[in-house]
């Protein structure tokens, strides 16, 4: 989700009483923009304007933390993200240590991503608010432990004492009753959200999720970034040159060609150009259950109102 949560998304979200999310290339169109550091800080900004210029309910924006590049880009974005006055950090794909101090320090509440006991651990240490409970079942970048959301939830949540929030395999009131089940205090959910009116991706995505059975997603790129995206000639052939014993550095350059998308880089190929087959579609396995194309308040109000049915019959 992170280049289609629009402010439009996150401010419907933030209204019907979830926590809507940024992402950190929130407003970007190209590849290009994403790279370009000044760029990213002002398409930032704009967005988390424009998301309090839509609601006075609380949001939230996700900083993955990554490497090289990947981190001085989080670090401009943060000091940004701090000076527009976000009260909520989501953070992922690195240390809590970084910069969760400089958030609690500007008085935001920091939530760090994780897929595993030990990393849930380290994020408490570090002096996190809570941690997203991420299993494998989750669309986009996976933990390497390949450890599913059903038995990871109840072991964080016996292992440490700040809330945890289910992340992977959730998209209704039947998934959101479950993660309670486990210990979990809430859900963090994307693939649902993806297929929404608001979402501003391309509808082939969105007709791609709905046209998605329990087998459409696979799970790649184990030397430069596990990931889970939907079945297509795209991910087909990144998995034919991971067996074929390709290195870092080809898989890398393939993930980054253009080739057959237009000039697009893979992933904005999918969700703005629409090209499903040769761009990088990110997606969650529970895409199998979804069918329409609700408001993303409806989503919220599913959840409750399916929460209170299934209660009633358990």
């Amino acid at each position: 989700m992170a280049w289609i949560t629009c402010a439009e998304l996150v401010a419907t979200v933030s209204e019907a009483g979830g926590l809507g999310t940024l992402g950190p290339e929130a407003g970007m169109r190209s590849q290009g923009e994403a790279d370009d550091l000044d760029a990213a800080e002002k398409y930032l900004r704009e967005e988390i304007r424009r998301v309090k210029a839509l609601t006075k309910k609380p949001f939230a924006v996700n900083f993955p933390i990554g490497w090289g590049k990947q981190q001085i880009k989080s670090k401009r974005q943060i000091a940004a993200a701090i000076n527009e006055g976000i009260k909520t950090a989501i953070v992922s794909m690195g240390s809590p240590e970084l910069f969760t101090q400089e958030l609690h320090g500007a008085g935001a509440k920091v939530i760090h991503v994780v897929a595993s006991v030990k990393q849930a651990r380290k994020a408490e240490a570090a002096g996190v608010d809570a941690v997203v409970c991420m299993g494998y079942e989750a669309g986009g970048h996976l933990g390497v432990d390949e450890i599913p959301t059903f038995v990871l939830v109840p072991q964080i949540v016996d292992a440490i004492k700040i809330p945890v929030i289910a992340a992977g395999g959730i998209a209704d009131a039947r998934g959101f009753v479950a993660a309670l089940a486990l210990g979990a205090e809430g859900v963090y959910m994307g693939t649902r959200f993806l297929a929404t009116q608001e979402c501003n991706c391309h509808p082939n995505m969105k007709e791609a999720v709905l046209a998605a059975t329990d087998t459409s997603t696979a799970v790649f790129g184990r030397k430069t970034g596990i990931s889970r995206c939907l079945k297509n000639a795209y991910t087909n052939q990144h998995m034919k040159l991971e067996a074929s014993g390709a290195s870092f550095e080809e898989l890398r350059d393939f993930e980054r060609s253009a080739e057959n998308t237009g000039g697009w880089r893979r992933v904005p190929a999918a969700v703005f150009a629409g090209n499903i087959e040769h761009g990088s579609a990110a997606c969650g396995a529970i895409a199998g259950i979804i069918n329409d194309i609700p408001a993303a308040k409806e989503v919220i109000h599913r959840l409750v109102d399916g929460y209170e049915a299934l209660i009633a019959t358990l």
